[in-house]
């Protein structure tokens, strides 16, 4: 890995077998990264990223200006979000061989896990059962708008991303969700799968898709907005 410095900015230069160059700006500090196919010279790569220097420092302060969750430790009566909600954690100690779960009541999410589970453990099964939540409200949100607009999305994915809610990989007409969606109300999930099924009608953030987003959901403006206020996810 290489890295260039423009103006005050560092940038990390990676080289990979891919046919174009991607930039991508990450939290929580607003590190920059290009991805250059190997073909591609440093000097080509340093007017590239000049190129792009406004758009780089617009994406860093944006960055810098989100209200991110606190770091969490998993301990009883941490703060704890699902659905737009705020829960309060509870641990319950499970007994011996017993498996772990988790119950939603009505103020608290309780893990039941073993006593002597770590905050990796706990992190881990409630990002499951963040999973398992988002897996069983999106196939009844992908069918309704399938119906409403005209596509057919093959299948859905959920994982962890840094920078985006969601995407879309329009050939094999897959969309993927970022797993912090599980925290967001079900309004600005619906919106998110709106804008990445939109996608298979028109490729780029363009007037077109812009005409599309505002015919299928008219309050799509509105929702992203809610969406940008809500804290996201601690990046350490």
């Amino acid at each position: 890995m290489h890295s260039i410095t423009i103006g005050e900015i560092a940038v990390e230069v990676i080289r990979k077998n891919i046919k174009n160059v991607h930039l991508s700006v990450h939290p929580p500090a607003g590190r920059v990264r290009i991805a250059a196919p190997m073909r591609m010279d440093m000097d080509t790569i340093r007017v590239f990223a000049i190129a792009k220097l406004n758009w780089i420092r617009k994406q860093q302060q944006k960055l810098l200006s989100q209200n991110r969750e606190a770091p969490r430790e998993y301990l009883p009566r941490e703060s704890h979000y699902f659905l737009g909600n705020t829960y309060l954690l509870k641990i319950t100690p499970t007994k011996r061989n017993a498996p772990a779960k988790i119950e939603l009541n009505f103020d608290t999410i309780e893990l039941h896990i073993r006593e002597n589970a770590d905050a990796k453990a706990k992190e881990r099964l409630l990002n499951e059962w963040y999973r398992k939540q988002l897996k069983a409200i999106l196939p009844e949100l992908i069918a309704k708008w399938e119906k409403q607009m005209g596509v057919k999305v093959e299948s859905f994915g959920i994982k962890k991303m840094k920078t985006r809610w969601g995407t879309c990989n329009i050939p094999e007409k897959r969309i993927w969700l970022n797993l912090e969606l599980a925290k967001k109300p079900v309004e600005c999930i619906e919106y998110i799968v709106v804008h990445e099924m939109t996608h298979l009608l028109e490729r780029t953030h363009n007037p077109v898709f812009t005409g599309y987003m505002n015919k299928f959901l008219p309050q799509w403006r509105l929702l992203k907005e809610e969406l940008n206020r809500l804290p996201v996810g601690y990046e350490g």
